[in-house]
């Protein structure tokens, strides 16, 4: 049931091993949630890299990563447990033609051999902790909200057949949001809250580096002041973490080493980091020659 918990000053570090560049208010947040034993809620934007967060975290602790990705309409069933009733048709066949009653056909058709496990119920029955990353909480519905704090006040869950199953491992949770719905204060009283937002310029370049050793300095500052003046831009999605990067393999790809060397070539690879169609048209290639003669 114990998990091995990090000193506060290791955080940043052991992340920083597995590509993650996590500021210092991140860091001590992880640390609190290990030592406190309590989820964590992520909330920012989309594209911030919250989701990154629970995939370094399983990195740092050789744990299993198990994946909610909540949607409208999750109930319990997607989220915990469901019977495999293919499988439970033709075992009801079987024993009936042995002759078996009812009563001995459902002892074994709700057994442990007819149970599929879902996230929820993988995570609390793994032999070692893991993180449970429940992704995207804003879009699930309040019933599943409800549902949600009882399992994670009590890491136990209750199957009718087959009775109460108590954690073999308490995982390290993550939950994350982006804002479209308010989330419960009941949830939000269960967790830590951490608010992600766009990294600064200097942990940009930082993250660009961790993820492409190869890049250039120079060329990282680059990419980082170009996208940094980008978000400041009046666009209806602005470029986040994970585009970013894609902006910075791309360039790699081309061999560019100065964003100034073809600026008509950095603009056609704005693809990566403009999402829609008016986006993609408020960027001229006149601004974009701007924003470039700014930061190169």
């Amino acid at each position: 049931m114990t998990t091995m918990s990090l000193a506060r000053s290791e955080i940043s570090e052991r992340l920083a091993t597995v590509g993650y560049v996590a500021d210092r208010d991140l860091a001590t947040a992880l640390w609190l949630m290990d030592m406190l034993r309590r989820p964590l809620l992520l909330e920012g934007e989309a594209g911030v890299g919250k989701t990154e967060v629970a995939k370094a975290l399983a990195k740092v602790h050789a744990a299993p990563l198990i994946r909610l990705q909540c949607y409208e309409g999750l109930d319990q069933n997607a989220a915990l447990y469901e019977w495999n009733y293919q499988r439970q048709l033709l075992a009801i066949k079987l024993h009936d033609s042995h002759g078996e009653t009812t009563e001995a056909i459902e002892a074994q058709i709700f057994s442990e051999a007819y149970l599929l496990e879902r996230p929820l119920l993988a995570a609390i029955r793994s032999p070692t902790a893991s993180v449970l990353l429940i992704d995207e909480i804003d879009r699930a519905d309040d019933e599943f909200e409800a549902f949600l704090l009882e399992v994670l006040s009590d890491y136990q869950v209750t199957i009718p057949e087959l009775g109460t199953i108590a954690a073999r491992s308490i995982p390290r949770v993550v939950l994350t949001s982006n804002g479209t719905r308010e989330i419960s204060d009941a949830l939000r009283r269960r967790c830590l809250y951490h608010y992600v937002d766009f990294p600064d310029q200097d942990r940009e370049v930082a993250i660009i580096r961790a993820r492409y050793p190869e890049i250039e300095v120079a060329l990282a500052l680059q990419v980082a002041r170009l996208i940094q003046a980008i978000r400041r831009e009046d666009l209806r999605k602005v470029p986040g973490v994970a585009e970013t990067l894609d902006f910075a393999a791309a360039l790699l790809g081309l061999g560019q080493s100065d964003l100034a060397q073809d600026p008509e070539a950095v603009h056609d690879l704005l693809t990566t980091l403009l999402k829609t169609h008016e986006d993609q048209a408020r960027l001229t290639r006149e601004i974009v020659e701007r924003l470039i003669a700014k930061v190169a």
